[in-house]
């Protein structure tokens, strides 16, 4: 057994930095072939002693779907997640369509969002924005979250855009 103890250590590295390096080019595809999906924020600006200057994200689209039921029900069922559907209007801002559990029905122009719910809060992915200390006037502005949404419903957030949907750079 002692023979097998460096192969066995040296085979879960292997696994281990496959894994990481399947999760960055998964990203990597995400950030290059996703399109630029707009998201209307109510932003606050706490500041961390630790972490430096971040803008707290509080996207609307998450506010309806806490508006409109507490908990999402999908016939019947409880379910703590799913999708929302969204279609791209006026330089990408992101407009609803609706709620669903799964990836399909979607048509062509529709974007699927991943949703998930814990207690009474929903969240979509990135839920803090950090930027550079002295920075916060800057961003003061922001209307819109930037994400890359991929047609699987993933997202990363890309940045911030003020209320004429430009991103702030």
């Amino acid at each position: 057994m002692k023979r097998l103890r460096p192969l066995i250590i040296v085979a879960n590295l292997v696994l281990v930095l496959a894994f990481f390096a399947w999760s960055v080019k998964s990203k990597e595809q995400l950030l290059t072939d996703s399109p630029l999906v707009l998201l209307r924020l109510a932003p606050v600006d706490p500041r961390s002693l630790m972490q430096g200057d971040y803008m707290q994200l509080n996207y609307s689209l998450t506010d309806t779907v806490r508006r409109l039921q507490k908990r999402f029900d999908m016939g019947g069922q409880q379910v703590n997640g799913g999708y929302v559907i969204v279609t791209l209007g006026d330089s990408g801002i992101a407009r609803l369509r609706r709620f669903q559990s799964s990836l399909s029905p979607l048509s062509v122009d529709e974007i699927p969002i991943r949703f998930w719910q814990t207690g009474w809060q929903v969240r979509i992915g990135a839920e803090s924005y950090f930027f550079q200390e002295g920075q916060a006037e800057k961003y003061s502005g922001a209307a819109f979250g930037a994400l890359r949404v991929s047609r699987t419903g993933e997202s990363v957030l890309v940045g911030l855009a003020d209320s004429s949907a430009q991103l702030i750079k």
